[in-house]
């Protein structure tokens, strides 16, 4: 894969990482019970979003793990902060739980993609050999 687009591909998969620690965020606000209408919004949206670039960075990047079924499954499971709210404990540690796994495996992705960028980098940067 060429440097640029390894590059493009990094910096969306950042990206896609803020909106998994926003959504852990929201599930916090749910268990808290202290939200209110545009915070609802801002969760569905913040769902659309994390739907759409997973769609994307599956499209151009291999990916076992974490899956497409493991994500939507996860996403599905919380239709709305107010159903969040209603949850039992055990059932919203086992969503925390599901959500670090595939936080976890996102973070494993970045960090191969950073390191096809560095090898694709030129040589004669800070970390080269001199001979």
């Amino acid at each position: 894969m060429k440097t640029n687009k390894v590059e493009q591909i990094i910096w969306h998969l950042e990206n896609h990482l803020g909106c998994w620690r926003q959504f852990s965020h929201f599930i916090n606000m749910g268990r808290s019970k202290k939200f209110g209408v545009e915070d609802e919004d801002q969760f569905l949206e913040i769902k659309s979003v994390i739907v759409q670039e997973t769609e994307m960075i599956l499209a151009t990047v291999e990916v076992e793990s974490p899956s497409k079924e493991e994500i939507h499954n996860l996403l599905t499971n919380v239709p709305s902060l107010r159903a969040l709210s209603e949850t039992n404990e055990g059932a919203i540690r086992n969503l925390e739980s599901q959500w670090h796994k595939i936080y976890i495996g996102w973070h494993a992705i970045l960090g191969q993609l950073k390191v096809q960028a560095q090898r694709a980098e030129p040589k004669g940067g800070l970390f080269s050999r001199k001979g």
